[in-house]
């Protein structure tokens, strides 16, 4: 209930009355403004010296305002109805539109063919650029850092500009190319939402539809290897994650689920879009949840801060999409903007309605169940004859004591301790700031499972498989390596497009008086005039009427 009221003469009053609006509800808010419910048909009942002035009710919740003339504050411009940016916003959201322009226009192929030289320099001056204004967009309020996101998925030339502003949609570093999903083609149906509720197991909210069903199948058919693999990478990452999760209150099956989708547990996974790390973030979203690069480590590698960060975007959607946690992983995938506005625009709509379900992407339409059937096998294998490896997590310290290589102690460790696939994995994604092919000098120290701190000593110190590793790591240091190999530094710019060689120029004959096809023929090694004549398009009643001055072909008898 609120009481309008304004001063006036007491002369203009006669009756001195005061219309007072009784049961008119609250302000009512909402993102873009203020609204007043309307009062018509409220009862006037109290008398007093003040007037009711119906058409300025604004006035109450506008304090600041001097008049009536203008409405609330708003968020959006009344002239286009898009949202007013904050200066500091819009010069980043230009700068990136222009980084992104130079960057194409650099890598065009005539523009490569005039110049390569400077055309290299110009598409790498735009792209290390873009990312220097995504690590300020992290930082500015206001500013969307999946626009960067999106610029560099196109620059990355994988992922095509999306209609509408809608962000583009990451592809996993797990994708397979060429096989379809079926999950992707299985119809939804309109179960109970699955909602994070804080503090209850996953299990106790989480319902089996049509489409989780098949994913199930999947994890438990074709894709039962990453499963495993994804499984066993997580046991000796677990003490590092999993706390970011438990701190969160947020389910680990569910980091689970997006590991086992998006990376495999491979910490160096790198999509083509340019997402990086176990959980694939992109880089301006990275920044924006504090994954930067530190002395040229990129953060995102970083097993522990990507759980955080994780973990902390997760909790953010969460608050924004009505703690459903089917429309959040949705955003992860897709984009939080694209979900917020299908949210908005279907309120009381669930993942699986077709308000919502029909306006995604396909690979949106497939991540969100392999994620949720994963995260319920990872809690439920008993149920469906699976059974995970027994792992010992636990890790430790192994302190160097001669100089060596990550890829020698895979080689000198070998398959002990029950490694099925070696330690490589292991050694690589608990150290991901090391090159793995580069020396390691004596004393430092590394992080790897506990059982390999004695495994070491014996099989790389005292035994013999220390200097089968050396001896082949020697080689490989001496051998140039065929390609470059991509650094966990700051994320270089894809290779310049192949410029196309100049053709050699098809030797040409200009006819001379006298002379005929025939002639012409035996003169550069044609078997007969028709070979000629067939690739000059003349025509066989035409072979004798080669006029002097006419240019001909006779690449085809020098061939």
């Amino acid at each position: 209930m609120f009481r309008i009221r304004m001063w006036a003469p007491r002369k203009t009053v006669a009756s001195e009355e005061n219309l007072r609006v009784a049961g008119a509800q609250e302000p009512e808010h909402t993102d873009e403004y203020v609204r007043i419910p309307s009062t018509a048909g409220a009862q006037i009942i109290e008398r007093s010296r003040f007037f009711e002035a119906p058409w300025c009710v604004a006035a109450v919740v506008t304090i600041a305002l001097a008049g009536c003339a203008g409405g609330p504050a708003q968020k959006k411009s009344a002239a286009n109805g898009q949202e007013k940016l904050s200066p500091a916003v819009a010069a980043l959201y230009t700068r990136l539109a222009d980084d992104e322009k130079r960057y194409f226009a650099a890598r065009d192929p005539a523009t490569f063919k005039n110049d390569e030289t400077a055309a290299t320099a110009s598409y790498e001056w735009a792209w290390n650029d873009a990312q220097d204004a995504a690590a300020l967009c992290a930082k500015t309020h206001g500013c969307d850092t999946t626009k960067f996101d999106a610029a560099f998925a196109r620059m990355s030339g994988q992922v095509a500009a999306t209609p509408g502003g809608e962000e583009a949609t990451t592809p996993e570093a797990t994708t397979t190319a060429g096989e379809a999903s079926a999950v992707a083609a299985a119809v939804p149906e309109i179960g109970r939402t699955v909602t994070l509720l804080k503090g209850r197991e996953l299990s106790e909210v989480m319902t089996l539809n049509g489409p989780v069903k098949v994913a199930l199948e999947e994890w438990l058919t074709s894709l039962r290897p990453n499963l495993m693999d994804t499984y066993e990478n997580y046991q000796y990452l677990r003490s590092l994650m999993w706390p970011e999760y438990e701190k969160a209150k947020l389910p680990e099956a569910i980091l689970f689920g997006i590991m086992a989708k998006e990376s495999g547990g491979r910490v160096h996974a790198y999509s083509r879009s340019g997402a990086a790390g176990l959980l694939q973030f992109m880089p301006a979203t990275g920044q924006r949840f504090g994954l930067n690069y530190e002395d040229g480590f990129d953060q995102r590698y970083d097993p522990q801060l990507a759980a955080r960060a994780n973990a902390a975007y997760l909790n953010e959607q969460l608050a924004q999409l009505n703690n459903n946690l089917e429309m959040v992983i949705a955003a992860y995938n897709g984009g939080e903007g694209r979900m917020q506005r299908l949210a908005r625009s279907a309120p009381d709509a669930g993942f699986w309605d077709p308000e919502i379900f029909s306006q995604l992407p396909p690979e949106t339409r497939d991540y969100v169940p392999v994620v949720l059937a994963a995260a319920w096998l990872y809690l439920h294998p008993e149920k469906y004859n699976l059974q995970f490896p027994k792992i010992d997590g636990r890790l430790g310290t192994l302190v160097l004591q001669k100089k060596a290589s990550l890829a020698e102690l895979a080689v000198c460790l070998g398959d002990a301790g029950s490694a099925h696939d070696g330690w490589f994995r292991a050694l690589r994604n608990l150290n991901a700031a090391i090159d793995p092919r580069d020396p390691q000098p004596a004393s430092t120290p590394l992080r790897v499972p506990q059982q390999l701190v004695g495994l070491y000593e014996k099989n790389c110190i005292r035994g013999a498989w220390g200097a089968v590793a050396s001896d082949l790591h020697q080689a490989v240091l001496s051998t140039p390596a065929p390609t470059a190999v991509i650094s966990a530094t700051r994320r270089a710019p894809p290779p310049p497009p192949p410029v196309a060689k100049a053709r050699k120029a098809a030797p040409t004959y200009v006819v001379r008086r006298g002379e005929t096809l025939s002639s012409i023929a035996r003169k550069f090694g044609c078997n007969n005039a028709q070979e000629l004549a067939k690739a000059n398009g003349i025509k066989a009643w035409d072979v004798g009427k080669v006029h002097p001055g006419r240019v001909l072909q006779v690449g085809v008898c020098t061939q």
